[in-house]
C-alpha cells in the first residue's frame, strides 16, 4: 500500500462540517487542501463582497479544521510562493507536487467547468482521483436522472411533488399538507399602497478580525472589481449560518409568503431568507432548513402558504435546477434559441440609468450583492431578454454580482428561467411583461424617467416597448404554444401602424441602450 500523501480537496463551496473528505482520515497520509485563486475570483469580474464572502468563509472553516487537529494545507490567495500561478487547478498542482501526492479526493464539484480541469489535471500528472458524491443534496445526480428518464419535458412541480413523497415533507396521512401540494397563487401579492412596514430584519454578523483583514484584502487586491463591501455582513460561520436561520424561521417566515414577489425602494432584503448563501457554500445542509421550517409550521401554526412557499424553493426548486444543470451541460452554457448577440449595457454594473426599477435593483446589487428572484427573474433578467443580449455575457453578470451565485444554480436560471435560451427544456414559456407588471409589484415606476403605459415616444418604457416589440418579432412562436397563445393573440391586434412605431422605437434602444 502506498505510503504517499493524499490530498482531499476542500472547494470553496463546499464547507460542509459534514464532508465525507473529512471521514476515515488517515493522519499519516491524508492532508486536507484549501486553496484561495485569484483566478476564481477574475472568472469572472466577482463583486467584492462575493469574493470577501468566499474567502472569509473558507478562512474560517480551515482554523475550525486545524482546532480539531486535523492536517490543513491552506494555500492563501495572496502566498507569495503561489504569485506566479493564479489559478486554483494550477495551484492545486504545485502543492501536489511539493508534497509528493499521487491520490487525490474531492467531492463532486458544482462546477463542469473546474470538474473538468481538475480531471485533466489529475490525468497529466498521473495522479490518481477519486471523486465523492455530494450527500448535501436531497436528490443525487443519478437519482435525477432517473426521475427524468425519458420524460419530454422536464417541470419542477412534478420533481417537487416526488420530492415531496421520497422525503416526506408537509405530508398527512400521505397527502400534501393543507390539501394543496402548491400556494403559488396565494404568494404573489404586492406591498400595500402605503408600502412594506415594519419588516424585522434579517441577522448580520459584524465582522470579525479574519473577515476584517478580509474585507482590507480585497478592497486592495479587486479595488476594479463592481460593488461595495460597507455592508458587509454576511454569515461566513456554520454558527453564524444556524443564527440567521434561527432568526428567519423565528421573526421572518411567518410574513415571507404572500409579498414574496412584491419590490420596494428602500427594501431589499423584504421577507426573504438570505439563506442562499449559506447553502450553497454548504454552511447549512437543507435537510435542517426544511426541517426548522416545517416544524415552525407543526408547533406554532405559521401560515402554511409562506412555509410551503419557503420550502418548495429549497426543497424544490434548488434541487430542480441542480439536476437540470447536470442534465443539460455543457450545451446548457451555450444555448441561444433567439441568436442574440447584443453586449450587455454598460449601466448593469453601476445602475445608471434613467430606468429606475433598473436603477434601484441593480444599485441595491451593487451594494449588497443581492437581489431576491422576482427581481432577478423579471426585472433584469427579462430586460436582458427583451434587449436581445448575449446570453453567455448574461450569465457572466449573474455570476459575478451575486453573492450566492455558483454555477450550478446560477447557469439555469439564466439560460433556462430569465432568458428561455434553451428553448423550454424546463420551463413552459418566456418569462417576459410589459412595464405594468412592474408596476403592480413595486412602486419603482413612481420613480422613474418613463411612463409603463406609454409604448413608443420619449417617455415610453423600455420595458414595455422592448416586450411589444419581442411579442411582434416572436407572433408565430408564440402563437404555436396554449402557454403563449394570448400573448400572440394581443399583439395580433395591434394595427400596422402601431406596430410599425413599437418598431422603430425599439431599434433606437436596442441600438443605444446605454442612452437609456
Amino acid at each position: 500500500m502506498s505510503s504517499a500523501p493524499r490530498l482531499r480537496l476542500v472547494l470553496g463551496d463546499q464547507l460542509d462540517p459534514d464532508s465525507p473528505l473529512l471521514a476515515d482520515l488517515d493522519a499519516g497520509r491524508d492532508r486536507i487542501v484549501l486553496i484561495e485563486a485569484p483566478g476564481e475570483a477574475g472568472h469572472v469580474p466577482s463583486h467584492q463582497a462575493r469574493i470577501a464572502l468566499f474567502l472569509s468563509a473558507m478562512r474560517h472553516y480551515a482554523a475550525q479544521l486545524r482546532s480539531r487537529g486535523l492536517p490543513v494545507i491552506h494555500v492563501a490567495l495572496d502566498d507569495p510562493r503561489y504569485a506566479d500561478v493564479p489559478g486554483l487547478v494550477e495551484r492545486l498542482a504545485r502543492v501536489a507536487a511539493e508534497v509528493g501526492a499521487r491520490e487525490l479526493m474531492v467531492v463532486e464539484p458544482g462546477e463542469w467547468r473546474l470538474a473538468r480541469a481538475i480531471e485533466q489535471s489529475c490525468a497529466e500528472a498521473g495522479i490518481g482521483l477519486t471523486v465523492l458524491p455530494d450527500g448535501h443534496f436531497l436528490c443525487s445526480r443519478a437519482q435525477f436522472a432517473g426521475w427524468a428518464g425519458e420524460r419530454r419535458e422536464l417541470r419542477m412541480e412534478h420533481f417537487y411533488r416526488w420530492m415531496r413523497r421520497r422525503h416526506r415533507v408537509l405530508l398527512d396521512d400521505g397527502q400534501p399538507a393543507g390539501g394543496r401540494w402548491n400556494f403559488d397563487a396565494d404568494n404573489r401579492r404586492a406591498f400595500p399602497k402605503a408600502g412594506p412596514g415594519d419588516i424585522p430584519p434579517p441577522a448580520r454578523f459584524a465582522p470579525d478580525e479574519i473577515t476584517r483583514e478580509v474585507l482590507a484584502l480585497v478592497r486592495r487586491r479587486f479595488a476594479d472589481h463592481p460593488g461595495s463591501l460597507d455592508d458587509f455582513g454576511w454569515p461566513v460561520t456554520r454558527a453564524q449560518a444556524l443564527a440567521a436561520l434561527d432568526r428567519f424561521v423565528e421573526t421572518r417566515l411567518a410574513g415571507f409568503g404572500r409579498t414574496q414577489d412584491a419590490m420596494w425602494t428602500g427594501t431589499p432584503f423584504g421577507w426573504h431568507a438570505l439563506l442562499s448563501s449559506s447553502l450553497n457554500l454548504k454552511l447549512l445542509n437543507p435537510r435542517e432548513v426544511i426541517a426548522a421550517a416545517e416544524g415552525a409550521w407543526r408547533t406554532r401554526g405559521l401560515p402554511l402558504a409562506s412555509v410551503e412557499g419557503f420550502i418548495r424553493q429549497v426543497l424544490g426548486w434548488r434541487e430542480f435546477i441542480r439536476g437540470v444543470y447536470w442534465q443539460f451541460m455543457p450545451q446548457l452554457a451555450e444555448a441561444n434559441l433567439f441568436g442574440h448577440r447584443r453586449a450587455l449595457p454598460r449601466w448593469y454594473w453601476s445602475g445608471e440609468t434613467r430606468m429606475n426599477c433598473m436603477r434601484q435593483v441593480i444599485g441595491q446589487t451593487m451594494a449588497h450583492g443581492y437581489a431576491h428572484h422576482i427581481q432577478r427573474l423579471m426585472v433584469t433578467g427579462q430586460f436582458a431578454l427583451l434587449a436581445e443580449v448575449d446570453p453567455r455575457q448574461v450569465a457572466e453578470w449573474y455570476l459575478a454580482v451575486y453573492v450566492d451565485a455558483v454555477e450550478w444554480v446560477e447557469l439555469p436560471n439564466v439560460a433556462g428561467m430569465a432568458l428561455y435560451a434553451d428553448g423550454g427544456r424546463f420551463t413552459s414559456k418566456p418569462y417576459v411583461a410589459s412595464g405594468a407588471y412592474i408596476r403592480r409589484q413595486s412602486n419603482y415606476c413612481a420613480g422613474c424617467a418613463y411612463r409603463p403605459e406609454v409604448r413608443v415616444g420619449e417617455q415610453a418604457c423600455p420595458v414595455s416597448t422592448l416586450y411589444w416589440n419581442f411579442l411582434d418579432r416572436h407572433e408565430q412562436r408564440l402563437a404555436a404554444s396554449p402557454r403563449t397563445l394570448l400573448m400572440a393573440r394581443s399583439v395580433a391586434r395591434l394595427g400596422g401602424a402601431e406596430r410599425a412605431a413599437i418598431r422603430a422605437r425599439a431599434a433606437e434602444m436596442l441600438d443605444n441602450p446605454d442612452r437609456l
